[in-house]
């Protein structure tokens, strides 16, 4: 998977590729990443992408205000960070709905003048969730 990731990253298109095929011609798969947050003794998980939790609505509205105070405060989304041959559209909405954003903003909307946010993963912060939480 580092692999894969290292050809992605530097724009090996067809490195990337090999290794890609490589690894599902093996069997073997990438563990999603999840991202896990504590809300008044409850333990939340999200997925990138997730619709899952009983607060989506509110989580997707909070996303969206979050986005617009980031884009202002000068705030650019880090698209390198996907590595998917997507339109640059898709990739901006890809980051915007990854786990770690997720849990901020359930968290945001549920501790808002407690504690610091506590937020776990499993797998390493990308680069963009990294900085977009540094401006939040």
């Amino acid at each position: 998977m580092l692999l894969s990731k290292i050809y992605a990253a530097g724009g090996n298109t067809h490195l990337f590729e090999n290794v890609e095929q490589q690894r599902k011609e093996k069997g073997v798969k990438k563990q999603p990443g999840r991202t896990w947050i504590e809300v008044n003794n409850k333990v939340h998980t999200f997925v990138g992408d997730d619709q899952d939790h009983p607060q989506t609505i509110e989580i997707c509205a909070q996303l969206q205000r979050l986005s617009g105070l980031l884009h202002n405060a000068g705030y650019v989304p880090y698209i390198k960070s996907v590595l998917h041959d997507v339109k640059q559209v898709e990739m901006v909405s890809h980051l915007c709905h990854r786990s770690m954003k997720l849990a901020i903003a359930l968290g945001v909307i549920n501790i808002a003048h407690g504690p610091p946010l506590q937020i776990m993963k499993n797998l390493q912060v990308c680069e963009d969730c990294h900085t977009s939480t540094e401006f939040i």
